[in-house]
């Protein structure tokens, strides 16, 4: 199928224009900067792209077939599956991103300002600021997957585009350039999870306008999928409160 192809050869462009500039940027700074903290950052970038995007990446591919094989005995419905498993997906990648982050001191970090999550505390960081943001994007992906028939592919090229313009509305546009890796540190949070989606089910065909409106009203609704998990913050914010302050303490 030609949109497939395209998903896929796409991602593979992605892929090498991603870990060129990543290469070069890590050269450069790695080479060529003082700052401890900067450098540090770099070297957590580094392993969250060797780990997750990766390597992740490869075992994603080669456990594919066995995974979606296991969890078609899982008797509940397809939606519910495709989110469960988005959450856990991210759940892992926001692993290796604290890791990461707490491995600062290990890349020579001088201070907090070498991180590449908000909070080093893992509860914290999928609790107030992730992965609590990202289940209303899985349940919006979860609804589009049943208005259409996406692939798995054309799933995380998508959802990794709508992660990539978020990082860049998040954190400024110096993440823009950055697209090559995020497209793959988001995209394959919704990959496999897109893959044990069925592929028989009734769903409107996909046509070349449903590409940018997946991605754009993903994007949209996300955000007002999102405005009900708010007071779910304040309560985790309030929850892990005295758990920091004694942490800290």
């Amino acid at each position: 199928m030609l949109r497939t192809r395209i998903a896929t050869w796409t991602l593979v462009v992605l892929a090498c224009v991603g870990l060129v500039l990543v290469a070069l940027v890590a050269a450069v700074i790695l080479l060529g900067e003082r700052n401890p903290d900067k450098r540090a950052i770099i070297c957590m970038a580094l392993g969250l792209v060797i780990l997750w995007c990766i390597l992740g990446g490869v075992l994603m591919r080669l456990g594919r077939d066995r995974f979606v094989s296991l969890m078609a005995r899982v008797r509940i419905p397809w939606q519910i599956k495709f989110v469960v498993l988005c959450i856990v997906m991210a759940l892992l990648e926001e692993a290796v991103t604290v890791s990461m982050t707490n491995l600062g001191p290990r890349f020579g970090a001088v201070s907090d300002a070498a991180h590449i999550t908000a909070s080093k505390s893992y509860l914290e960081t999928v609790c107030l600021d992730s992965v609590i943001i990202f289940v209303p994007q899985f349940m919006c992906w979860a609804f589009l997957l049943w208005l259409w028939d996406f692939k798995p592919v054309e799933v995380m090229l998508l959802y990794g585009l709508t992660g990539w313009i978020m990082e860049g509305l998040h954190s400024g546009p110096g993440n823009w350039g950055a697209v090559g890796m995020w497209v793959y540190v988001y995209g394959l949070m919704v990959y496999l999870p897109a893959c044990t989606v069925p592929p028989g089910r009734k769903a409107w065909p996909v046509r070349w306008w449903t590409w940018p409106l997946g991605t754009i009203s993903g994007l949209t609704l996300a955000i007002l999928f999102a405005i009900p998990v708010v007071p779910l913050i304040w309560f985790f914010h309030w929850l892990l409160g005295p758990i920091h302050r004694l942490s800290g303490s």
